[in-house]
């Protein structure tokens, strides 16, 4: 079970870092902030998965540990969207957006298929499953907010639409972190000694 889990583990790795190759150029090419956030995202999924992996393979005591790690990992693109938020309020254009639309809605797909993959393995190998599942989960929710993003950014011409997102981003991601703490935090406490 572990052994699947690991290949799973090591393919979402593989299709996160070819997904932020794409959205990273996209971004930087129409001036998006939820798509820099979200091909941010993509490459710390890609890193998350990678230490999940290799977490896999070692004993509780030692995933519990690398979970509160990759709890510090998952917030690091909601300070990588602060600085781009900052960045775009200065110029505060809009992306163009069928590009940001139809980039939002790939990643979706990409974020979806790694969910999917990962939904029958998330309460198994404890933080570490757990941590790879929830960025999977909410990269997908905040994919479909990047896609309506361009729908309204279409009608309002506006650049709110895209920063408003990008902000959403950052959050959620910090909520992961959160989350993926405590139950490494939990995970450490059972196997704890008990006097």
């Amino acid at each position: 079970m572990t052994l699947d889990l690991r290949r799973i583990v090591l393919l979402v790795a593989l299709l996160n870092l070819a997904y932020f190759g794409i959205e990273f150029a996209v971004a930087a090419r129409i001036g998006s902030v939820s798509l820099f956030a979200d091909s941010i995202d993509f490459l710390e999924d890609t890193c998350l998965n990678v230490l999940v992996w290799v977490g896999l393979a070692k004993a509780a005591r030692h995933r519990a540990i690398l979970g509160k790690l990759l709890a510090g990992l998952l917030l690091i693109p909601s300070l990588a969207t602060v600085y781009a938020l900052v960045t775009k309020v200065a110029s505060f254009t809009s992306p163009e957006p069928l590009p940001l639309s139809l980039t939002g809605a790939g990643a979706l797909a990409v974020n979806l298929g790694c969910a999917l993959l990962l939904a029958r393995h998330r309460h198994r190998g404890g933080s570490l499953s757990r941590a790879a599942f929830l960025s999977a989960r909410n990269d997908a929710l905040a994919n479909v907010a990047i896609v309506a993003a361009g729908a309204v950014t279409w009608y309002a011409a506006s650049a709110w639409p895209d920063l408003i997102v990008g902000l959403g981003i950052a959050a959620m991601n910090a909520g992961a972190a959160r989350e993926v703490f405590r139950a490494a935090r939990q995970e450490q406490d059972m196997i704890a000694p008990h006097p």
